[in-house]
């Protein structure tokens, strides 16, 4: 098993196959690496090298007691791609994971990233306030916290329907895909899970879009019930180099259930 232990001490679990252009994919809440699989296998066989690990207090990595924010998850990363010695890198975020890639791009980026991707992703930023009022209320973070802090194990087995649109006309549940997010989800630390609410929903990653020069792609379903879409085109609007394709009807989990379409999207973007 793949470790590397950051300044802290903390153990981040990981996996680095193949040889090539090296693709680095940042996970969702509460998930871990898993969740690539369709990606990783798909981008493996199309010649890269892909890199995916488990944010601390997630899946395998370990379950720290501090540093659930998006500053250390991005230092995180950084010392990562270091110890590897990554350069050219393509980056890749889901949700959670695209504001890490945001973050990490803007500070640690420089002479190691090419392009970044984010899918279904936070920035700018999701929380509802004075400079945000199509935000999201706190009140409804604070529902997600409460459940995720209390009935972690219910409330996670039921929150892939709306993650995955399964609460659609004409949607059915799969169960393996359902089993496998709540498999993911209590594999980490129910407190990290907790304080990353905090990091999703209130971290301000307009001033990091704005930094940018690198080819960024902004991928978002338009039934999105998690983030919502407006997002996206606010965040393609303060990037100096972003490209925004939109998905009518794909819901937030996109990448697992229409694997097909987005692989075919960010393969194209990186080529």
């Amino acid at each position: 098993m793949s470790t590397f232990t950051v300044k802290d001490g903390a153990e981040i679990f990981y996996k680095d196959w193949g040889t090539g252009q090296p693709i680095v994919f940042h996970h969702g809440w509460p998930l871990s690496s898993d969740d690539w699989d369709a990606q990783m296998m798909f981008f493996l066989k199309q010649g890269y090298r892909v890199i995916a690990h488990d944010r601390r207090g997630h899946g395998r990595s370990s379950q720290t007691s501090e540093g659930n924010n998006m500053e250390t998850y991005a230092s995180d990363i950084a010392q990562l791609v270091e110890a590897l010695d990554l350069k050219d890198a393509i980056h890749v975020g889901h949700s959670t994971g695209g504001g890490e890639v945001i973050r990490y791009a803007a500070k640690y980026g420089k002479g190691r990233i090419a392009k970044a991707v984010i899918i279904s992703a936070v920035p700018p930023i999701m929380v509802q306030s004075e400079s945000n009022p199509e935000g999201v209320p706190l009140s409804i973070f604070d529902e997600i916290r409460n459940g995720t802090a209390f009935t972690r194990s219910q409330y996670f087995y039921d929150f892939p329907i709306p993650f995955y649109g399964w609460n659609r006309e004409g949607q059915t549940v799969q169960e393996g895909i359902k089993q496998n997010w709540w498999r993911q989800g209590l594999m980490g630390s129910v407190l990290a899970h907790y304080e990353g609410i905090k990091a999703f929903s209130e971290t301000d990653f307009r001033e990091d879009l704005k930094s940018l020069d690198i080819p960024v792609l902004v991928l978002h379903g338009e039934d999105d019930q998690i983030v919502p879409y407006h997002q996206a085109p606010k965040s393609a609007a303060l990037l100096k180099n972003g490209k925004l394709i939109s998905y009518p009807g794909f819901p937030h989990g996109m990448p697992t259930t229409e694997a097909e379409t987005i692989n075919k999207d960010i393969l194209a973007f990186i080529k």
